[in-house]
């Protein structure tokens, strides 16, 4: 297997391109609000185009040795738990060569792939990306910095990384129709609230995990604005 050469990561990339963007669009366009609207559509769409490379990942890591139901079934939960309360259909090939999966997100996101019938351990490709490690990201609130939160974050991940994506995520989530259903039924719009629900596919994709268990220093979150 040909390993390739570590290089400056996509989320570094994107980040240069974000910042480039807000630096150049007050200059060029004809009031502050279209140029908030072009950054705004910019980010969606490098947002959007992770999500889809980060679920296109995720089913090559499903290992898929036959049709039979039991194996089916051993595939719907790993999407169950890497997708959380999401809708999913998955569906036999007429070739009997794979499976179709179909993913509905809460906030109206689909996601579509083909996973293919292969051998266990099979390589999906000459050339596979360096994985990085989860290292330990503890976080407790401003408040109660006593009440600590296990969490996980890519070891390429600084923290003020790993904490700026975690309170994109949070506030994306509560204006997602889960989160907006939630605060309908007076859930609270809180940290643990959502840290208890969020979708762990929704945090993997971003380079965060739920639990984690080596001790580090505490990263302390602000509090997410309220709407």
């Amino acid at each position: 297997m040909k390993e390739k050469k570590p290089t400056k990561s996509k989320r570094d990339e994107q980040a240069q391109l974000l910042d480039l963007l807000r630096a150049v669009l007050p200059k060029i366009a004809p009031s502050t609000e279209l140029a908030d609207r072009i950054y705004a559509a910019c980010e969606a769409e490098l947002r959007a185009k992770n999500r889809v490379n980060s679920f296109e990942k995720f089913c090559e890591r499903i290992e898929l040795p036959d049709l039979e139901a039991k194996t089916l079934e051993e595939v719907k939960q790993q999407l169950i738990a890497g997708f959380g309360d999401a809708d999913l259909e998955i569906e036999p090939n007429d070739d009997g060569k794979g499976l179709r999966v179909d993913v509905s997100l809460p906030d109206g996101t689909q996601f579509h792939s083909r996973i293919p019938v292969r051998p266990p351990g099979a390589a999906t490709s000459d050339e596979q990306e360096i994985t990085m490690k989860f290292v330990a990201f503890p976080v407790a609130l401003p408040g109660d910095q006593e009440l600590i939160w296990e969490l996980a974050k890519r070891e390429n991940m600084t923290n003020e990384e790993a904490g700026i994506a975690l309170t994109k995520i949070e506030d994306d989530f509560w204006a997602s129709k889960t989160g907006q259903k939630l605060l309908k039924d007076r859930v609270e719009r809180s940290f643990p609230e959502f840290i208890a629900r969020v979708p762990s596919g929704v945090l993997s994709e971003s380079g965060l995990k739920r639990h984690y268990k080596l001790p580090e220093a505490v990263k302390v979150m602000k509090a997410s604005s309220k709407k």
